[in-house]
This record gives C-alpha cells, structure tokens and sequence, in this order.
C-alpha cells in the first residue's frame, strides 16, 4: 500500500526538534519560522511538556467521555483564567476544523436558523460544515457545496447586515486574523460595528482564533486587541503543541442539553496533560510578551527597510510612517505577534526554496506570493536575526 498523494512535500525528512530548531536525517540544523502550520506553541519537544506527557501515558490514556476526567476540569478552569474569558464553558474535540463545525452547529442550536456569513480569503478547516465557509473553491466538493453560506468581503458592514436582514443567519464566522488568506487584519472599528450587527439581528458570532489564538499576537486570543467578546471562540493548533486538540469557549448564553455536541477523543487525558503543559509553559516563561516583543522586532526590522510597504498594525497609532522608497519585490508587511505575511509582487516559490535548501530555514506560504512566519512564540531575537540577515540576503534588501 502507498500513502495517498495529495500532500506536496518538500524533500526533507525531520527526525530531531528542540526549541525552534528541527534536525533532519542527514544532520542539518534548521530554522522552523513555521512551526508545522502554527502548531509548535512552546516550542519542539520543551522538556516539561514531553515529561507531562510521558507522565500520564503512564498512568492512563484514554477513556471515553462517559466517566469523569479531572483534568479537563482542571483545563477548562486553567483556559478560562489565561484568556478572561472565566465564565464562558469550555468543549474539547481533537482539531481546529471540528472546533469550527461544533460552533456552527451550536449556533444553529442555539438560533433555530441555517445560514452562515463567512469572509472572503476565509480558511476555516477541510471537513464539511467548516470547509464550506471556507473561501476555496478548489477544495469544496460537491458534498460540501450545499451548506447555506454567504460571503462578504472582508470590512463590509453593508454587505453583512444585507444578509443578516434575511432573518435566516445562525452565525457569522471571522479569523482573529486571516491566516491562509494572506495575515489579513481586520480592524476594531470593523470588529466592534460586526459584534454590534450581530447583536442587533440575534446572530452568533463566531471568532476562529485557530491559528490567531493562544498568545500567539502577544494577547491570549487575536479578537481581544479589538475589545470585543465574542460568543463562540474556536481553538485548536498550538493548544497542545503538536497533539491532537481543539476546543470552543462557549457564552454562558447558551445552555447545554445531553448529545449536542460529542466527541470520542475529544479531551482524552493524553491531550489534557499536553494542554496543561502548554499553559504553564506559557506563564512561566512569558511566551505572549515574547511572542509581542519579537513580532514587533521582526516586524520593525523589516519595514525599516520597506516603510511605505508597513501594514503590519491596523490601527493608526502603532503604523509606521511613509519614508522612500524600498524594494520594489515587497509591496505589503503586515502581522501582530508571530502572525506575520510579507507580501510580494511575483511568485515566492523560488525564495522560500532558497531559504529552505540554502539558508536552512523553514518559512510558509499563502497563495503564490506571500512569505508566512508562524513560528513557535519561544522564538529569540537570535533567531529573528538569523532569518533577518538570509533574507536580506536573498531578497536584496
């Protein structure tokens, strides 16, 4: 039997991580400014975190959700202090997209409707429900195409409320920050007026904090430097740092029945004592204002060179001033944190090989011309430059 081809892979085979670092099978040290899709929260294989989880694997693994586990009890209370959000509920799955699919069916519960308002350049998971709001033709079979879904452009209020006056929208779903679309930022004033609408119409709103969530801007979830408080908030990625583990923050609104909502992995003990891990991590090594400090650096860094290219803040008071002009190659930085796109006129295939192969640095990538940084929020400003200097280097800055 051979493995199903629908991953296109680079040529490197990883076989030893620690920190930022991953080591292949020949021996090369590598850079990871990716962290296997914003997954690596804390950082490859951080001791505490591998002894939690050897810990438990010991004592026990798994059973299902039909017995009480103390430590997502333990988990849901330690979520609720970390990101303010005490008395929300918490309901743990297994990844990002069945995060999504658990808002969106909560949300129906919840409202009695069957429309969802999503965003374009939205990325919100591959299974049904999720990649139906997903902006992507591409990867949206038929099966999935017959969800009731509208979508808008990212910032227009008028086209949102135009299809909440329908009556029929259960929920309107938004990135933190649009991560596979290309680090799009939506601004408060756009963030605070859709909180509004959705108030006024009885629409739950839906923050996919997946990828933008878990310290990874410098605040626990993207949407809170927009002063907003959403009714659903879905989690998954770097919430347990490479197992397998998601979750929605649920509104105190909303009331539970038996059977809404289940999962059979969904907060095992395995990804409980990982989720733990990675919260204690966090606090006890500051990883949200490292996350910040360095996300800032490298962002500064970067538009010194590229001023008048600078939208890597969408509020007026932290933009960088228009200075002369860079290179012609850049024409957008922008990102919060460790969430950061650097935006081309042309392809970046080439580069992004270059930067692998040559400079031994791991980068991502979303549509064909924008250079993605996800890296684990353990990163060092060493490490910011050592990836500063290759891609000037490469990039003739």
């Amino acid at each position: 039997m051979e493995l199903f081809d629908v991953y296109s892979l680079f040529d490197v085979t990883p076989v030893r991580a620690r920190g930022c670092k991953v080591w292949d099978d020949k021996g090369t040290e590598y850079l990871d400014l990716y962290g296997g899709h914003a997954v690596i929260s804390v950082g490859h294989c951080h001791p505490h975190y591998v002894e939690a989880l050897t810990r438990q694997a010991g004592r026990i693994g798994f059973y299902s959700n039909s017995v009480r586990n103390p430590l997502q009890e333990e988990l849901a209370r330690r979520i609720g202090v970390a990101s303010g959000y005490e008395d929300y509920s918490l309901f743990l799955d297994n990844s990002g997209a069945e995060s999504n699919e658990n808002a969106l069916k909560l949300a129906s519960f919840h409202t009695g409707r069957d429309r969802v308002v999503a965003f374009r350049k939205s990325f919100h998971g591959r299974t049904s429900g999720a990649v139906a709001v997903t902006d992507n033709p591409a990867i949206v079979s038929p099966f999935n195409a017959n969800h009731k879904v509208t979508f808008c452009e990212l910032g227009d209020l008028a086209a949102v409320e135009a299809a909440l006056l329908g009556g029929d929208v259960a929920a309107v779903i938004i990135e933190g920050i649009q991560g596979c679309g290309g680090i799009n930022i939506p601004t408060a004033g756009f963030m605070q007026e859709l909180s509004a609408l959705c108030r006024k119409y009885g629409t739950v709103l839906v923050l996919d904090e997946v990828q933008s969530g878990y310290g990874r801007t410098g605040k626990f979830f993207a949407h809170q430097w927009t002063g907003i408080r959403p009714d659903i908030i879905t989690m998954g990625k770097g919430i347990a740092n490479g197992f397998p583990c998601g979750g929605i923050l649920i509104s105190p609104e909303f009331m539970a029945r038996k059977s809404m909502l289940g999962t059979t992995f969904g907060g095992n003990y395995l990804a409980c004592a990982c989720a733990l891990a990675v919260l204690d991590i966090i606090e006890d090594e500051g990883l949200m204002a490292n996350a910040l400090a360095c996300g800032d650096y490298l962002l500064d860094s970067l538009s010194s060179c590229h001023p008048e290219r600078s939208d890597c803040h969408p509020e007026p008071s932290s933009c960088h001033p228009e200075r002369s002009e860079g290179s012609p190659a850049i024409t957008s930085i922008r990102g919060r944190g460790l969430m950061i796109g650097i935006e081309f006129n042309g392809p970046i295939a080439e580069l992004r090989r270059k930067l692998l192969y040559e400079r031994h640095i791991f980068t991502g990538v979303a549509g064909t011309n924008i250079v993605r940084l996800l890296p684990p929020l353990c990163l060092t400003k060493e490490d910011c430059d050592y990836f500063l200097s290759n891609f000037a280097e490469l990039t003739e800055i």
